[in-house]
């Protein structure tokens, strides 16, 4: 029986293989999880009903078992007919997360466009599509490394 909040077999195993830099997206409901992924990248779906889960707890699972040295958010384009004012609701629940996990980091918005092409990267291993119904809930973590004590 494993100890690690996360159980999901098939995460676990895209995980235990990751190494430094590599990209893992937890998608929104509304990602086109399809055709934005990286060539070497395994898609999970997990949708189970509307918003159930979101972003959030997947995060919250991967960090119990994943170091993650980056998070990038999908930045707003003011422009976007979806913008919003200010930060979505959803990133203060990441960084609430992270700090739960001990983690003083800080989320990186990446535009739109230019964080579709860094999920279609080489480095990207795994997408876990979400039914979170929040706007602009992706996040792309990047894995950092097990520190010798750890």
């Amino acid at each position: 029986m494993l100890k690690t909040t996360l159980i999901h077999p098939d995460i676990l195993r895209v995980c235990a293989t990751a190494g430094h830099h590599s990209k893992i997206l937890i998608a929104d409901g509304n990602y086109p999880a399809a055709t934005k992924i990286g060539p070497r990248a395994e898609l999970v779906s997990l949708q189970l009903m509307p918003g159930i889960p979101t972003v959030a707890q997947v995060l919250d699972a991967i960090l119990s078992t994943v170091p993650i040295d980056v998070f990038n958010t999908m930045g707003i384009d003011p422009s976007d007919e979806y913008a919003l004012q200010g930060d979505p609701p959803a990133w203060q629940e990441y960084r609430q997360i992270m700090a739960r996990h001990g983690i003083n980091r800080e989320l990186e918005p990446i535009v739109k466009w230019d964080f579709y092409q860094s999920v279609q990267s080489d480095d990207h291993i795994l997408t876990i599509q979400t039914a979170d119904q929040a706007l602009w809930a992706n996040l792309l973590l990047s894995v950092g490394v097990r520190k010798p004590d750890a």
